[in-house]
């Protein structure tokens, strides 16, 4: 993973320059004055852990296993969103944790978590109390791995990449118990050896972990099929510092509250997922993908409101609003080649593939979708995971782009959808905005927006700006702060504002007690 960018270095292209032109003659984007910093001019805090932490820390994990080189605490320093990209490539490292420490079991997670709380597993205390930030892909675009350092003596990135094994697989009742630190690319390879997938494809997919998923509430392309990943977490056991919590022993339960759903999307703030036993599904016989027009975004949401409701649902469906199809995004490696309506991209996996596409065919018919052959499905099937890479062309030229997302009911969605809209137009003056609705459901649907703009002198606080803005306009307009990014810090208040002040109370009286020092993750979730 590139320490200031996204993905692979040699997969970034620079953008062609027909490309470069129209950014400067629609937005006025014009290159950076001056390029990003290599990594070794990253400026680093001074690594604040004592020796006798030090030390405590080898004993737990071993000594080769707690690094505290610059590389290692630059490349663990915050995540992959724009305003964390620009941070790095100006060289400001200051969120940098002190040491990253790599346990490869539960019962080292467990030790560590007792020694950050200011004691150790023997009693005997290192005398640090440490903020522990659990660290997986690095994928996070909600600032939810930069931890409050006030009041802490350091900060430990938690790197679970060691703990990354397919634990067992269960062919009968289809589960597959998982270590947090697999990533995803890496889990599917070891289900097809069983002929089985998760069918979680999320644009983040190369890199993110499972644990990761469940600790963000991750929803992956092809959701609409496969249900979202905490559709998919049937089990967990987590990690916290007053002990173990194991959850999930039946497919459904009446036996009170379901305390996964404490763990799913609590971002490392109530315990360390430390195992996850996964629905899986047979690997599909088949794969189609294919594209519709529609003349509006009013008509292709009508269109998917349909199948939603009445079916048969594809396994994929996603509909493109007029911007994002004359731009061509739903075909981020060839950008630039869009065409005029909105694009429908429908995809069927399994059995029974034709049946299904036929059927979903003639409900989009209808209701006045016009069919495109499968040429634009596979397409969007071949650039599906580059769109990350495209935004760090788009940085590299000057541009200041970004994502953000919410979901709302269907009755509702295009107030939010206008909301959204006028939001990054009147902080932004007239940026080029970008929609698509990517999950569908019976009742409502996520709407996802790409902005683009040319950098101002201080881009940082330009974006604040926005995404500010956007952020009161989503809960003035009645939406979720998030549909699956999570919550991080960048939308710590808006949760607040959404969960309500009773709502808060819970969530801290539940911190209070799993996490009575406040190590876990601090600053993120929980205002």
């Amino acid at each position: 993973m590139l320490w200031s960018g996204w993905g692979d270095p040699a997969l970034a292209k620079e953008l062609p320059e027909p490309i470069v032109k129209l950014l400067h003659d629609l937005l006025g984007v014009r290159a950076p004055s001056s390029a990003a910093v290599s990594l070794e001019w990253v400026r680093l805090p001074p690594v604040s852990l004592t020796p006798p932490t030090l030390e405590a820390l080898h004993a737990i994990v071993g000594a080769e296993q707690v690094l505290t080189g610059d590389e290692d605490r630059v490349r663990h320093t915050r995540g992959k969103s724009t305003p964390d990209l620009l941070r790095m490539r100006a060289g400001d490292g200051s969120d940098a944790p002190d040491a990253v420490v790599r346990p490869a079991s539960h019962d080292e997670v467990v030790a560590m978590l007792a020694l950050c709380a200011g004691g150790s597993a023997e009693g005997a205390g290192a005398g640090q109390r440490l903020a522990v930030v659990p660290f997986g892909g690095g994928t996070s675009v909600v600032g939810g791995l930069t931890a409050a350092r006030d009041g802490f003596d350091g900060v430990v990135a938690l790197d679970l990449g060691r703990m990354d094994r397919l634990v067992s697989v269960d062919t009968e009742s289809m589960i597959a118990e998982f270590e947090p630190g697999i990533r995803a690319p890496e889990a599917e390879r070891l289900l097809a050896a069983h002929g089985l997938t998760l069918g979680h494809f999320p644009q983040s997919f190369e890199y993110a972990t499972l644990g990761g998923f469940a600790a963000a509430r991750s929803s992956g392309q092809a959701s609409a099929g496969y249900g979202r990943f905490d559709d998919m977490v049937v089990g967990l056991t987590v990690a916290t510092p007053i002990g173990t919590l194991d959850t999930g022993r039946a497919p459904k339960s009446a036996a009170g509250p379901d305390l996964r759903q404490l763990v799913l999307g609590s971002e490392g703030a109530f315990g360390v997922i430390t195992s996850l036993r996964l629905r899986v599904r047979a690997v599909p016989e088949e794969k189609v993908y294919e594209g519709w027009r529609f003349a509006s975004f009013a008509e292709g949401s009508a269109a998917l409101r349909a199948l939603a409701q009445e079916g048969p649902m594809p396994t994929v469906l996603r509909l493109s609003d007029e911007t994002e199809t004359m731009i061509g995004l739903a075909k981020p490696d060839a950008i630039g080649g869009g065409d005029s309506g909105c694009l429908v991209i429908a995809g069927y996996e399994g059995a029974s593939v034709e049946e299904r596409r036929r059927a979903a065919g003639a409900v989009l018919a209808r209701l006045g979708g016009e069919p495109l052959g499968t040429a634009p499905g596979d397409a969007w099937a071949h650039g599906r995971f580059s769109a990350p890479y495209l935004r760090d062309s788009l940085l590299a030229a000057g541009a200041t782009v970004e994502t953000l997302e919410t979901a709302g009911f269907w009755a509702n969605l295009p107030r939010l959808y206008d909301a959204v809209r006028l939001a990054l137009h009147g902080s932004l003056g007239s940026p080029l905005v970008m929609c698509h609705i990517s999950h569908v459901y019976e009742t409502g649907a996520s709407l996802y927006f790409t902005v683009v703009t040319a950098q101002d002198a201080d881009p940082l606080a330009q974006w604040e700006a926005a995404k500010t803005a956007v952020n009161e306009a989503i809960g003035t307009a009645g939406g979720t702060i998030s549909h699956h990014h999570g919550v991080g810090r960048d939308h710590r208040e808006a949760y607040a504002a959404e969960v309500g002040p009773v709502g808060v109370e819970i969530l801290r009286a539940i911190k209070q007690r799993v996490d009575p020092e406040g190590v876990l993750n601090p600053g993120v979730l929980i205002p």
